[in-house]
């Protein structure tokens, strides 16, 4: 079930926020920390149609309450008598609080900061406090960190447990959360109503995760990353397991150490991980077999369980360099159509490697760039290129031009990319924001320039993949 927080400032406005959570959720958390005015808490209930959790939380279980201790303590007080159907009460304080009415009581833990505390000495704590429900929040920067608190959700105990994971790794808890059956799992109404940094909007869960089908039979594909280009990878690999009624979702992984994830992917029974470029470099001492391409490029994209162990794979590039040369053209398909082409590769790191590789097999007349000369020369020997010192970037004849580091922006000032470096009829491509445009891509545009689509390159990688886990086609 999710509970939907609002965190209103205003009275008034409180009213609506409460109306509107209790449309799209199944419960509603009133968080009264945020209130300028002191509350009539029974007036602000009158009328929601879903049961409401009241909270009010100190800064230090990560609220902005302001007030003195007993002042809270009495807000809570109050609260109850008004009959929401819980209240959150903290560990230390549950004890000053009396049961009240038919108000059942969420006996919490919190912890900010540092590694998660022992959760089942905690659980036991708050469980003897006259607990209905305890809820543990925790730091989640990882996969072992969320396992730790996942754990102690999964646990069949007396009380019901709700686990809300802080960090990189939350809404993967979130996610979880809903397929082990915990009571509920929180979300908020909308980005400006977060109770943490990260923590999932309820437009999140539902449009983004599909949170409705996710239950007991759910299986996973890991999506490893958490930026927009991740985002948009598990919109469209739901939409395609929905499309072909699987009961396969997407589970948004931090990693952590990769000697720590075999265990947790097994028991979750994650066979398949999409790997963001900038992340694949960390995940290679995950795999038993790794390609040709990840071992020379020290990185891989897509990574699958087979009956041998884990495979590792650099795909990307390959959709790439096949996008590329559709763009450059040469109406004979049975051609090299980068052959005797300047490719200018600006940046280094995996992606780039593997986009050198394949422009070399290719025969494409290879160049790289970038600020870190070292690197840029070491990548144009491995590929027999040539490297062109940053210096001499502007005075270097091109007919592709490759963006391949993330960390270089378009623009005037010192540190930035010139635009003037494109012109037509260049051929540009850039997919450090797949499937969306960069600032490159934008000028490039503007300027005349061919373009290589990164929404094009996207659909095909991600495809091919869709394939190779699921047996079917994407579209």
């Amino acid at each position: 079930m999710l509970c939907v927080s609002v965190t209103p400032q205003s009275r008034k406005l409180a009213k609506i926020d409460l109306v509107n959570a209790a449309q799209r959720g199944g419960l509603v958390e009133l968080c009264l920390d945020q209130l300028i005015k002191e509350p009539d808490v029974g007036e602000m209930l009158a009328g929601v149609s879903r049961p409401v959790i009241v909270s009010c939380r100190r800064p230090q279980e990560g609220g902005r309450y302001r007030g003195t201790e007993e002042q809270r303590l009495s807000l809570l007080r109050q609260a109850i008598v008004a009959g929401p159907a819980y209240v959150e009460l903290e560990h230390d304080i549950a004890g000053k609080v009396p049961r009240f009415g038919k108000t059942q009581r969420v006996v919490s833990f919190t912890q900010l900061e540092g590694r998660p505390p022992d959760l089942d000495a905690r659980y036991a704590q708050c469980a003897k406090l006259d607990a209905d429900v305890v809820k543990l929040a925790c730091p989640t920067e990882t996969l072992e960190e969320a396992w730790t608190l996942l754990a102690a959700i999964a646990k069949k105990r007396d009380k019901p447990v709700v686990g809300v994971g802080l960090g990189a790794s939350g809404r993967m808890l979130t996610i979880l959360g809903l397929r082990y059956g915990a009571p509920w799992v929180y979300a908020a109404l909308e980005p400006g109503m977060r109770l943490f940094d990260g923590q999932a909007t309820l437009f999140d869960l539902q449009e983004v995760y599909d949170a409705a089908a996710i239950g007991p039979q759910t299986r996973f594909v890991g999506i490893v990353g958490f930026g927009d280009r991740e985002e948009q990878t598990i919109r469209t690999l739901n939409a395609g397991f929905q499309r072909h009624d699987l009961p396969t979702r997407c589970l948004p992984l931090h990693p952590g150490r990769p000697e720590n994830m075999p265990q947790p992917l097994k028991k979750l029974g994650i066979h398949a991980l999409f790997v963001e470029p900038r992340q694949g470099p960390a995940l290679l001492p995950l795999a038993d077999h790794v390609d040709e391409i990840a071992r020379r490029t020290h990185s891989a994209d897509f990574l699958l369980e087979r009956a041998d162990g884990w495979h590792a794979y650099a795909v990307l590039w390959k959709h790439a360099v096949k996008a590329l040369e559709a763009t450059v053209g040469t109406g004979d398909p049975t051609a090299h159509a980068l052959e005797r082409r300047n490719v200018l590769v600006l940046g280094t790191g995996g992606l780039a490697e593997s986009l050198c590789y394949g422009i070399q097999k290719r025969k494409g007349t290879l160049a790289v760039t970038a600020p870190d000369e070292g690197e840029a020369a070491r990548l144009a020997h491995q590929f027999d290129g040539r490297h062109v010192s940053w210096n001499n970037l502007y005075d270097t004849l091109a007919d592709v031009v490759v963006i391949a580091d993330p960390g270089l922006a378009a623009g005037h000032r010192r540190g930035t990319v010139n635009p003037a470096l494109m012109r037509p009829p260049m051929t540009v491509m850039d997919l450090n924001a797949m499937p969306g445009d960069t600032g490159f891509l934008e000028e490039a545009r503007a300027r005349g320039c061919r373009i290589v689509e990164p929404a094009d390159v996207y659909r095909s990688y991600l495809g091919e993949q869709f394939q190779a886990v699921t047996g079917r086609a994407l579209a």
